[in-house]
């Protein structure tokens, strides 16, 4: 009998939460913005304190994420600006939500990443990081922009 209960209370357990390589690496990036957005620091100074510290190693997908944004961070503004609500700011935005957007919007411009993954990825973070309101003003923002890219595409 003690057999079946210990066995029932490992399978009641939920798998914890795992995800992919690039889905972490997509986590790190975000971090290493939101603490150059935070500490008024340049991306690429950030990205150069873990590089060197490498605990825990920083992927490489990580660092092509932080050094796109940081190298192409004037233009991402300039999208989301174009795209908040009458009365918004940048600087009004929530500052996860600002790094968040920035990085996602550079993946959906920048790298090969379909537009799908990209936004669920962007919106899950949202979810767990940000507050209530955020993901489906995230999920907006993003479908703002990629609906205009594909247009001109």
């Amino acid at each position: 009998m003690a057999a079946t209960s210990v066995e029932s209370e490992v399978t009641d357990t939920p798998p914890a939460k795992r995800g992919s390589s690039r889905t972490k690496a997509r986590k790190r990036a975000l971090d290493i913005l939101f603490e150059a957005d935070l500490r008024e620091t340049s991306p690429t100074e950030a990205l150069a304190a873990h590089l060197a510290e490498n605990q825990p190693p920083v992927r490489d997908f990580t660092v092509e994420l932080v050094e796109g944004v940081a190298t192409n961070i004037d233009q991402l503004d300039e999208l989301i600006v174009a795209n908040l609500a009458t009365g918004w700011t940048l600087s009004r935005m929530p500052r996860v939500d600002r790094n968040l957007a920035r990085l996602a919007i550079f993946e959906l411009l920048h790298t090969t990443t379909a537009t799908d993954v990209v936004m669920a990825e962007a919106v899950s973070l949202c979810q767990e990081l940000s507050t209530d309101e955020s993901p489906a003003f995230l999920n907006g923002l993003l479908g703002a922009i990629a609906t205009r890219q594909s247009a001109l595409s």
